[in-house]
């Protein structure tokens, strides 16, 4: 896959604007993760990286279009996805722990480090604008997609999708121990 991380201190005052259309951003994590979802109309981030005080502003859209199971038929569920982002990305070590040394910091910074948005190259801060696009992907997804409002799931007993029609199962009678107390009926006073 190609690399996504730009040099932060490279950035100039007014900031910059990156667009990522790659397929390969999001169809590499769907398939290290194995997730059950596919991209159905291509996925595109704008980001823009602005310099602040301390840190970036990172301000962006994703937009385009997946298809999901339903999560109550298991049937496809074609979801929009249109989001707008902005976070702050402050640079690592500053106010995490004053109690640390310089020295601690520096050897630190010099690593090749690879854990979040921000990582160092050759001593260098890097913005990874692939984990901020799947991150944001991620956020954008419904948490119980629905193939429709109204889907009716499936059967409990046999499996049938419900949309479809209905099952030839009986309704249960309930628990038989409770058979006693089904005729039972209680007067308000």
């Amino acid at each position: 896959m190609q690399n996504y991380r730009i040099s932060l201190n490279d950035l100039s005052p007014e900031g910059k604007e990156f667009t990522l259309d790659d397929a390969a951003i999001w169809q590499e994590p769907m398939e290290e993760f194995r997730l059950d979802f596919r991209v159905s109309k291509p996925l595109c981030a704008r980001i823009l990286v602005l310099p602040m005080d301390g840190g970036w502003l990172v301000r962006g859209t994703l937009e385009g279009e997946v298809v999901l199971p339903c999560s109550r038929c298991a049937e496809d569920s074609v979801t929009a996805i249109k989001a707008r982002f902005e976070d702050f990305e402050s640079m690592p070590g500053l106010g995490d722990n004053e109690d640390e040394s310089d020295e601690t910091l520096a050897a630190a910074e010099m690593e090749d480090t690879a854990d979040g948005r921000i990582v160092f190259e050759h001593n260098s801060p890097m913005l990874d604008l692939a984990a901020i696009c799947w991150e944001e992907l991620m956020l954008a997804l419904p948490v119980t997609p629905l193939c429709r409002k109204d889907c009716k799931g499936l059967c409990a007993g046999c499996g049938v999708n419900l949309n479809e029609g209905m099952c030839a199962c009986t309704e249960e009678e309930g628990d038989p121990r409770m058979a006693a107390l089904r005729g039972l009926t209680l007067h308000k006073n």
